[in-house]
């Protein structure tokens, strides 16, 4: 199921058939719509359709086109208030069409911004030829109040508050960067399947999926085959697809995550539930525990521990029976992960016998692991793994012992060095082999190669930062 996290369906281009547009849309698999106003007649329109239409919820705000006629905004904070209104938005700057002077757009959006700081809501940003300077206003808002959004956030969470969303998202890559460390998620409509797509694809296949809102901004901007005409949600799939084909993941995978950041942002539809097994792409991963021996400081284990829409926080941890069950057959998935939120080896014994269920029916076995396996068990486990696990990740996080402890939040000495004597055992017994770093600027990434490919010889992957 998906969320339409951008339509206007409040425009005139939907007056004649604006039910059946909707009801298309569920047919779709579309289960919520968040429709922007864009100033304050539009915002009354949304929330009388959100009254009516238990799928769609409202924004209120002023457009930056319609800023020069804004007046007073008192009345969008009062109208914030109603049940079906998640956000503060459509708000931002527009510098390519300039409709309104640009020191007017700039006051009306920090008065905006303002609103949704005292409401405690999250914002839907426009930005056109207008990314650094809207960029620079957010900043400003989000230093003098840090705890906006902030009490919505689950204790332990790593990532900063949800505070809002660039829709149709125009900037570069490390303008995203900016974006997602203050708080916002980036969003994008058909441009992604357009033959001259700008900056979207990159960005769109650079940055994990946790970041990213789908929408449709119908009427506009419809996706390939529909470019050209109305634009409507229920096309919403088209994008889906084309972000999954970018990030190397399937659709449904994208419509959980999506949907689960729409969540955490609008707070509409429900958290996921705790996962025993949960699927990624073609594999299947068991999610044994959410005990880990480390506590990385990119790592949301003690957060929300919720990856792709997937939630990993245990419970209780599952006997091996249970995972058994939950895998029913393994031939039906490319490869059974052990691989959660925590570290696998802690439960090592766990682990063999449900490996050797897996192995004696077909399936294939892969090990995702910090490599401290050894360690934690006193022993050399890579002899008991090599019959029951044809593939092993270790995360080598950085080739430096010191700030692999810093990352890691462990004595870096000690552990570092039985990670590298375990991916050793490793290549040395274990057909398939991959060590990989978390892309975070502070690491050496030619040295983490090197060391990976030239001294240990196994596969190097740089992972994209959460």
């Amino acid at each position: 199921m998906f969320v339409d996290s951008h339509a206007h369906l409040t425009s005139p281009e939907f007056q004649a058939d604006r039910g059946e547009v909707i009801a298309r849309a569920l047919e779709a698999g579309v289960r919520f719509i968040v429709n922007p106003a864009i100033n304050l007649e539009d915002s009354k329109r949304a929330i009388e359709l959100a009254e009516r239409h238990a799928a769609v919820y409202a924004c209120v705000g002023v457009h930056p086109h319609e800023a020069g006629s804004a007046g007073n905004l008192a009345e969008i904070e009062e109208m914030s208030r109603h049940p079906k209104v998640v956000a503060i938005g459509e708000i931002g700057l527009d510098f390519h069409y300039d409709y309104s002077p640009r020191d007017v757009q700039a006051r009306v959006f920090m008065d905006q911004l303002e609103i949704a700081r005292r409401r405690d809501l999250p914002v839907v940003i426009h930005t056109r030829e207008s990314t650094v300077e809207a960029v620079e206003i957010v900043r400003e808002m989000v230093d003098a109040s840090p705890d906006w959004m902030g009490r919505k956030t689950p204790r332990g969470e790593r990532h900063p508050p949800p505070r809002g969303v660039f829709h149709c998202f125009p900037g570069d890559l490390d303008q995203a960067w900016t974006v997602i460390r203050l708080g916002f998620y980036l969003s994008f409509p058909g441009i992604l399947t357009f033959k001259n797509p700008g900056r979207a694809r990159e960005v769109a296949g650079s940055v994990s999926l946790e970041h990213f809102l789908i929408e449709t901004d119908s009427p506009y901007m419809a996706p390939v085959p529909h470019r050209g005409k109305r634009n409507e949600p229920a096309y919403l799939s088209l994008i889906a697809a084309k972000l999954a084909e970018l990030q190397r993941l399937s659709v449904p995978d994208v419509a959980r995550a999506t949907s689960h950041s729409a969540h955490r942002l609008f707070g509409i539809g429900e958290p996921p539930e705790p996962q025993i097994t949960y699927t990624l792409r073609e594999a299947l991963y068991v999610n044994l525990t959410i005990r880990c021996n480390a506590d990385c400081v990119f790592c949301d284990r003690k957060g929300e521990a919720i990856i792709k829409g997937q939630n990993l926080r245990l419970e209780r941890e599952p006997t091996p029976g249970e995972v058994i069950q939950s895998i029913a057959d393994p031939t039906r998935y490319s490869e059974i992960v052990f691989c959660g939120y925590g570290e696998p080896t802690i439960r090592l014994e766990a682990l063999k016998e449900i490996a050797r269920w897996v192995k004696e029916r077909g399936g294939k076995t892969r090990l995702n692991t910090d490599g401290h396996g050894s360690l934690i068990n006193r022993r050399n486990i890579v002899p008991e793994l090599v019959p029951l696990i044809d593939a092993v990740s270790i995360s080598l996080n950085s080739p430096d012992p010191g700030q692999y402890g810093e990352l890691m939040r462990i004595d870096g000495e000690k552990h570092f060095a039985a990670m590298i004597e375990f991916a050793r055992e490793c290549v040395r017994a274990i057909s398939e082999v991959s060590m990989t770093v978390v892309d975070l600027e502070e690491v050496n990434m030619e040295e983490a190669r090197r060391l990976v490919e030239e001294e240990i010889g196994a596969t190097f992957i740089r992972r994209p930062f959460f």
